[in-house]
């Protein structure tokens, strides 16, 4: 998929406003004048994340026609509306499972789960909802960032490291797993562990990650179960 950036060829400036720091300007102007956040409301994404699991899985092809699929940390629901499309949730082809603790509004053919998915009892809720195991299991999570890059790294692999062990719990043979992490080089005894569960384990950068941001993705396929 071609996103365009700004027809006019203009950016837009924001001005510094009362009450409105200095991070929430500069984070505003980004967002105004990013070619995805534009291209999600005009299609009708929930976030300009989607465009990044379009772009992975355009290139690894895991959301097949059919296949059941989880989606970790969901809210606000961009991947979980792409991979629900593409596995044709909708027509009740395939199953979409979004977990998050936030409430999210509907999505067709998505079935939303709000869970703590740390919870002892949530692989076994999950299976039961998707009506066995998954094919594939999604996470865009990030943890709140505190600005002290290192700190936020070492909390981004724990969440990813939390991620890969609910997959191991219901992930099918020959499953895929995606998650973000931070490049930072402590994800190493993670790295170890998804090439000791999965038969290939790459990393990946979609351009519309922002240029600028830390965050790489880790794509793990064929699930040793």
């Amino acid at each position: 998929m071609t996103v365009r950036g700004r027809s006019n060829g203009f950016k837009v400036r924001v001005r510094k406003a009362k009450g409105r720091s200095a991070a929430s300007t500069r984070w505003l102007q980004r967002q105004l004048n990013d070619p995805y956040v534009a291209e999600a409301k005009r299609v009708g994404y929930r976030s300009r994340a989607a465009f990044k699991l379009i772009e992975i899985d355009d290139k690894y092809r895991f959301l097949k026609p059919g296949a059941r699929v989880v989606d970790l940390g969901a809210a606000p629901g961009g991947w979980s509306q792409v991979a629900a499309r593409r596995v044709g949730a909708a027509e009740a082809k395939g199953r979409v499972v979004a977990i998050d603790l936030l409430p999210m509004d509907p999505i067709p053919g998505v079935d939303i789960l709000e869970l703590d998915f740390l919870a002892d009892d949530a692989p076994a809720r999950l299976k039961e909802r998707l009506g066995g195991k998954a094919d594939a299991v999604l996470s865009d999570m990030a943890p709140n960032a505190t600005g002290h890059r290192r700190t936020d790294h070492l909390r981004i692999v724990a969440l990813a490291e939390a991620a890969l062990a609910f997959a191991g719990e219901v992930l099918a043979p020959g499953g895929t797993f995606l998650a973000k992490v931070w490049a930072g080089g402590s994800e190493g005894e993670l790295l170890l562990a998804m090439k000791r569960a999965f038969a290939h384990v790459r990393h990946v950068k979609p351009k519309a990650s922002r240029p600028e941001s830390p965050e790489v993705y880790v794509v793990a396929t064929g699930f040793r179960g």
